[in-house]
């Protein structure tokens, strides 16, 4: 059984920076490919960013290009996010590719076979 477990998030004024964090466990993490999404509450879920099972390609959302990186290692994958704005308010969730061995990236929220619990990120306007 997949187990992901955000950490990370919190409270920050406009302009800061946080760095999410997902640890993975249950299956070969370094066989797949991992994304960031977040939610606001009455609307749909959005892709962030993601980043392949090798590390060499990543993705972005186009609002959150230059101010946030998605990196990984053995056994997490970060999200550093810089230069907050109050729109970044959202619940974010870590989540894992269902096909091992991708080649690019997926932006599509059901490619995704399991998902973490969430964590709150909050930029008061």
């Amino acid at each position: 059984q997949v187990q992901l477990v955000e950490s990370g998030g919190g409270l920050v004024q406009a302009g800061g920076s946080l760095r999410l964090s997902c640890a993975a466990s249950g299956r070969s993490f370094n066989d797949y490919a991992m994304g960031w999404f977040r939610q606001v509450p009455g609307k749909e879920r959005e892709f962030v960013a993601g980043i392949t099972w090798s590390g060499y390609r990543t993705k972005y959302a186009d609002s959150v290009k230059g101010r946030f990186t998605i990196s990984r290692d053995n056994a997490r994958v970060y999200l550093q996010m810089n230069s907050l704005k109050p729109e970044d308010t959202a619940v974010y969730y870590c989540a894992e590719d269902s096909l091992a061995g991708r080649r690019d990236v997926t932006a599509t929220g059901s490619a995704y076979a399991y998902w973490g619990q969430g964590t709150q990120v909050t930029v008061p306007s």
